[in-house]
């Protein structure tokens, strides 16, 4: 697989692996502008990752020491990993949306083994069963005794600001705020004529927001101090409709390659969504919790195959649907359930 891709006009995308992972690899991509190359996302932090970013960007003419800035669509791993050592090496700086760098300083600051009681209780509220939960509190009690260290992820020194264009020398690249898959997740727009003439407006950088063939993971936006109830489903449905509106040319997402009819893309998602909280409707005629719902979810393996981290996505994807449905006033968390159960209305 050609690791570069020119996609013209002064764009180019890298492919980075994501070691052990079904999505194979991140696309980096490399705006040049006037002060210096720009990166939009930067990959794992893995050193297969960063060999080939590196090389990615070698066959680019330019080194990881030339890099100018780092635009990042969203904060997790396969995106953000590598942005810090792009900073030890470059001195660029790094900017993200107030969210998620929110996140990102709650990562570093949070003690490891809070996050790990906090998932715990949050799974078995779920109903998720004692044997799965155990395994969440072992993990902590493990984690404890060998004094692992923190997961601490480079933190961001400019704000990437919704509607605004970013300070990139002779670009025009303007945030769009989409979240879901991220509470700061961010499309960024550019606003220039497709070096193909293209039919639309320009081009989209959509991190994870937009794909051409899967869907993201929208989960839940856990955070172990806030306890408002968010609906990340609706933000993200909405975001979808927003990024239809502006019909760019052409669409260069951070997985898989890049595509056409944003539009039409942002329509197959929409039917998605509302094909499965029909599904899901179906499923609640009689109280089920979060769990016993993910379990009777169509994923792409049967729940048997899934493995455990999976399951804990699959959990937070189902009760992302659930609140959706609440919020519409389709369904409805029963009184007195202890693991909360929903039924249908």
């Amino acid at each position: 697989m050609t690791q570069v891709t020119d996609h013209g006009g002064g764009v180019r995308s890298i492919r980075v692996p994501i070691p052990d992972n079904p999505l194979g690899t991140t696309l980096v991509h490399l705006v040049d502008t006037d002060l210096g190359p720009v990166l939009i996302d930067t990959g794992w932090d893995d050193p297969a990752s960063w060999d080939a970013l590196a090389a990615g960007l070698t066959a680019c003419g330019v080194s990881v020491a030339e890099v100018h800035g780092v635009v990042i669509t969203h904060h997790h791993p396969d995106h953000h990993g590598l942005s810090g050592k792009v900073r030890e090496a470059s001195g660029a700086w790094i900017a993200m949306h107030a969210l998620d760098t929110a996140i990102v300083r709650r990562t570093r600051e949070n003690r490891p083994d809070r996050w790990f009681s906090y998932m715990a209780d949050k799974l078995a509220s779920s109903g998720a069963p004692e044997e799965h939960v155990a395994l969440l509190r072992e993990a902590r009690t493990a984690r404890l005794s060998t004094g692992l260290p923190a997961f601490a992820p480079a933190l961001p020194d400019r704000e990437i600001v919704p509607g605004e264009l970013l300070d990139l020398a002779g670009r025009r690249l303007r945030a769009i705020w989409t979240p879901g898959h991220t509470p700061g997740h961010v499309c960024l727009h550019l606003e220039e004529a497709h070096p193909a003439a293209l039919p639309g407006n320009g081009r989209l950088f959509s991190g994870d927001h937009l794909l051409p063939r899967i869907t993201p993971h929208i989960g839940l936006y856990e955070d172990p101090d806030d306890a408002t109830v968010a609906d990340p489903l609706g933000d993200y449905l909405d975001a979808l409709e927003r990024v239809g509106r502006l019909n760019p040319a052409e669409v260069l997402p951070a997985h898989q390659h890049a595509f056409t009819d944003a539009p039409g893309r942002v329509r197959e998602l929409l039917a998605h969504h509302e094909e499965r909280l029909t599904g899901l409707l179906a499923l609640l005629s009689t109280p089920l919790t979060s769990w016993q719902l993910a379990e009777r979810m169509e994923w792409n393996r049967p729940w048997d195959q899934i493995p455990f981290t999976s399951r804990n996505i699959a959990v937070s994807e189902a009760e992302a649907h659930v609140r959706r449905l609440v919020k519409l006033g389709r369904a409805e968390a029963v009184t007195g359930s202890d693991p909360v159960t929903y039924v249908a209305l």
